[in-house]
């Protein structure tokens, strides 16, 4: 087995355009399931904080006795 590139064969246009369409579309998929998990933290996030802002405005519109 030889590592040289004289016996590499280059590529035909075809088999670039196919490597770059499967890196693309694999390198893409984990970023994108990463973005989605960090959105739906994020939306709940929010959503409890808001929650917990009009719980503690209640409590403060309540009379104390």
């Amino acid at each position: 087995m030889s590592n040289r590139t004289s016996d590499r064969r280059t590529p035909t246009a075809a088999e670039r355009e196919a490597r770059k369409v499967f890196r693309d579309t694999s390198a893409k998929a984990p970023v994108s399931e990463h973005e989605r998990d960090q959105q739906a933290f994020h939306a709940n996030r929010e959503r409890l904080k808001a929650e917990r802002i009009a719980r503690e405005a209640a409590a403060e519109q309540k009379p104390k006795t």
